[in-house]
């Protein structure tokens, strides 16, 4: 039932992020890697997986950083904490930004993978629609939450990864203002080089973009930025 699990793996360690993704494609799951913060937040904005299996000694941004930046966001993925710190306060503190389990190194394959896929029972018996609609439809677009994708008039929106992740922030509300603030850390994740006005820049050629779509990227001074469809309220 579970064979094919999406599985983001964040892994620093070139030796044991290799080991596990052959192991557990062997055992029939399909796994995405990331070996630092901001490219594991990336991913897993990008395209949520059904469960992510996380490290906490991490570069750019630690596991728990790039964790409770996912749950602030909304992304109810489970979450498996895998890490060398033994200690209960390390335990407790994944638990409390979001995690879902915890398995410290060492630990056994196959201890892992019965883990993974009871946390995916556990997800689908928990999933209800009415609060994670699989698709939002905004005028002629449509969003399908499962693969990350926009459809204008059933044709594939094409935009940039940046774009892109602006849009799936936006619609995660439709008809909600979104901060600057908040886009900043979903558009450029750890980026601590990226000027903040680059959001500005993002929105601008997304506006160009949305031209003659039948829907609006409006700035509310203060507020934010929401996106709307043309003679709505």
């Amino acid at each position: 039932m579970f064979g094919a699990m999406q599985l983001l793996l964040v892994e620093d360690d070139t030796a044991m992020r290799t080991t596990l993704q052959r192991t557990l494609m062997r055992r029939g799951m399909h796994v995405n890697v990331a070996s630092d913060g901001p490219s594991a937040l990336a991913h897993w904005l990008a395209r949520e997986p059904d469960a992510v299996v996380l490290d906490l000694s991490l570069p750019g941004l630690d596991g728990l950083q790039v964790l409770e930046r996912a749950r602030a966001q909304g992304l109810r993925t489970p979450v498996l904490i895998l890490t060398a710190r033994g200690t209960v306060g390390d335990r407790v503190l994944g638990l409390n930004a979001g995690a879902d389990d915890y398995l410290a190194k060492p630990f056994d394959l196959d201890e892992l993978e019965a883990r993974l896929r009871a946390l995916l029972r556990r997800s689908h018996d928990s999933f209800t629609p009415k609060s994670a609609p699989e698709t939002i439809q905004l005028g002629a677009l449509r969003y399908e939450k499962e693969s990350g994708a926009l459809y204008l008039h059933d044709a594939v929106l094409e935009l940039t990864p940046r774009e892109l992740a602006m849009m799936h922030a936006l619609l995660a509300r439709p008809g909600h203002a979104v901060s600057k603030e908040r886009l900043f850390s979903l558009v450029f994740p750890g980026e601590a080089d990226v000027q903040y006005e680059a959001v500005e820049v993002v929105a601008y050629r997304l506006r160009k973009k949305l031209a003659g779509t039948g829907l609006q990227l409006v700035t509310l001074r203060g507020l934010g930025y929401l996106i709307k469809a043309e003679g709505g309220a």
